[in-house]
């Protein structure tokens, strides 16, 4: 039976930041990227940019007007996301 349980912040938050993690993070966003090319229009511009804040992060960007219409209308980011093992919720407060 667990007598005490301590979180070591300090670890976790190397891991995260760390390269094994930016790794990963960024292969998946390789992966979301190329769903989401197979998605739009060729010659669409897709990219990747991989950041670190308090942990390793990554953004898709679709470089085209009707990106926004995209998305509402057939989920390309949401189904590219989904597509590579990715749990989409909605945002909540």
């Amino acid at each position: 039976m667990l007598q005490s349980f301590r979180l070591d912040t300090a670890g976790v938050r190397e891991i995260l930041k760390g390269p094994e993690v930016r790794r990963v993070v960024d292969d998946l966003a390789g992966e979301i990227a190329t769903h989401v090319r197979a998605a739009v229009p060729g010659g669409t511009p897709v990219t990747v940019r991989g950041y670190t804040t308090d942990r390793g992060a990554a953004t898709i960007t679709v470089q085209d007007v009707r990106a926004m219409a995209w998305q509402a209308r057939d989920g390309i980011l949401t189904r590219a996301a989904g597509a590579a093992g990715v749990e989409v919720r909605a945002w909540q407060r």
